[in-house]
């Protein structure tokens, strides 16, 4: 029973071969009828068969107008899918669980395309029109599954358009991916001062955070609204906002061998907690396995464990 889908993964992969440009050509564009255009082809059938048993001119001008309207669908279903380029978008990182949303971008050289469907069967394939000489972006939702890449393979793109009696079909690998977190699961944050001695340089104050109130500064765009002080606003000093530093050494650091329970439980124990320290603003450190990252804080030290937690024990998929 696998035999069939693996013979025609191959027959694929040198017919489409994957890329995060794929524009389409007669190579790369199948067409047969749909049920309705199956049922089309009988009634023009028996119309035949009728006609030629009682040699009827009205029924055989009928059945050949009927057959001459089919072939022209032909061109033009074919037509409306034949020179359209996709283009594999961005895509954001989501938590297991979580709906991973890809972008594909579908640019159109020349004509208008109508009634374009693409996707994945499994999940709903979504109707766009493509305007003439322009682009049009589709966002693809897929839940997660797993944690690391997901990677959903190749996409179709079919076309019934003008009149649903033949459907035009691709299967084209964009090479979309998006990396999934692990799902976050709630758990008491660890306490600071986790790190050793060699990690550790004293209590000194080291960047933003929540430790050491600085004073005032000129506010900026990502600062939180929280820390505005607003009575030096109504002062007219202009908006200010509560500076903060963090005192290095008194870091939480995050363990993965401190944590009992199964791999996925503390990857989601750890995930869980790099979120919300983040969200406070509060630097730590992580370790996992051999790894030391930090103690830091900001979006990139969020983002970049979170990362080494989501491909954890995917060495096969880490360097894609």
């Amino acid at each position: 029973m696998r035999l069939l889908p693996r013979v025609r993964d191959r027959w694929l992969l040198k017919r489409i071969p994957p890329g995060p440009n794929v524009r389409l050509d007669q190579r790369r564009i199948f067409i047969m009828p749909t049920a309705v255009g199956m049922s089309f082809l009988l009634a023009l059938l028996l119309m035949l068969l009728a006609a030629i048993n009682y040699q009827n001119s009205l029924a055989y001008a009928l059945t050949f107008l009927l057959g001459s309207v089919f072939v022209v669908a032909i061109l033009h279903t074919w037509r409306n899918l034949a020179g359209l380029v996709l283009q594999a978008g961005g895509a954001e990182a989501v938590f297991l669980g979580e709906q991973a949303r890809l972008r594909v971008r579908l640019e159109s050289r020349g004509r208008l395309y109508q009634a374009v469907a693409l996707g994945w069967p499994r999940s709903g394939l979504q109707l766009v029109d493509v305007p003439a000489s322009g682009t049009c972006e589709v966002e693809l939702s897929l839940l997660s599954e797993r944690r690391g890449w997901l990677k959903p393979g190749r996409i179709r793109v079919e076309s019934r358009f003008p009149l649903g009696i033949l459907v035009a079909w691709s299967w084209v690998d964009l090479q979309l991916a998006a990396l999934v977190y692990p799902g976050p699961s709630a758990g008491d944050l660890p306490q600071a001062g986790g790190l050793t001695e060699e990690e550790s340089e004293g209590v000194r104050a080291v960047g933003s955070g929540i430790d050491d109130y600085q004073g005032l500064k000129p506010w900026q765009p990502g600062d939180s609204r929280r820390r505005l002080n607003w009575k030096a606003f109504s002062r007219g000093q202009g908006l200010l906002v509560k500076d903060f530093t963090a005192l290095a050494g008194q870091e939480p650091l995050l363990d993965l061998d401190a944590i009992d329970g199964d791999i996925e439980a503390r990857l989601s124990l750890l995930c869980h907690w790099v979120v919300e320290l983040s969200a406070r603003q509060q630097p730590f450190a992580l370790r996992i396995a051999a790894t030391t990252i930090g103690p830091d804080g900001g979006a990139d030290h969020r983002n970049r464990c979170l990362r080494e937690l989501a491909l954890f024990g995917l060495e096969r998929e880490r360097d894609q």
